[in-house]
């Protein structure tokens, strides 16, 4: 029996400009959050356009054993007007000092913590829909006002 070893195949990076995260508390989470998404830009060999401002955004819910749980949601549109919607859930976490840095709002070697993504994409059928039938998983780095994210089919 031949087993198939997964690759990866970088398709896009989104730029996100993120509006300064609000702290609440809701139906049994006591650190829950909502960041803004304020705009960006999408760029890549296979995806390029821009974050369309405020259609969403992501409410971290940060846990107790420093763990930042993501679950976002929010539209692009590709250069040639398409819209997508992205849901995307993932997770952070790090070292106690590399956290310390991340509430103090100092800047942070993408090498230092852990940032894993897993975008599921809504797309009508067209020259994007690519994206609805691939399994999808990204790489995230947090600056103070922007996110990066670097996202990768699984062949």
């Amino acid at each position: 029996m031949k087993i198939i070893e997964p690759s990866l195949e970088f398709v896009f990076q989104a730029n996100l400009d993120v509006a300064e995260i609000m702290r609440f508390g809701s139906a049994g989470f006591n650190n829950r959050g909502f960041a803004n998404i304020v705009g960006g830009t999408v760029e890549g060999p296979r995806l390029n356009g821009r974050a369309i401002p405020n259609t969403g955004g992501d409410y971290p819910y940060f846990r107790n054993d420093d763990v930042i749980e993501f679950e976002a949601m929010y539209m692009l549109e590709t250069d040639d007007g398409t819209p997508i919607l992205i849901k995307n859930r993932g997770y952070r976490h790090g070292r106690p000092e590399v956290l310390q840095a991340f509430r103090e709002k100092r800047e942070v070697d993408p090498s230092d913590y852990y940032m894993r993504l897993s975008p599921v994409f809504e797309v009508a059928p067209g020259p994007h829909d690519w994206l609805t039938r691939h399994v999808i998983i990204g790489t995230g780095q947090r600056h103070e006002k922007q996110t990066v994210f670097r996202y990768y089919i699984v062949n």
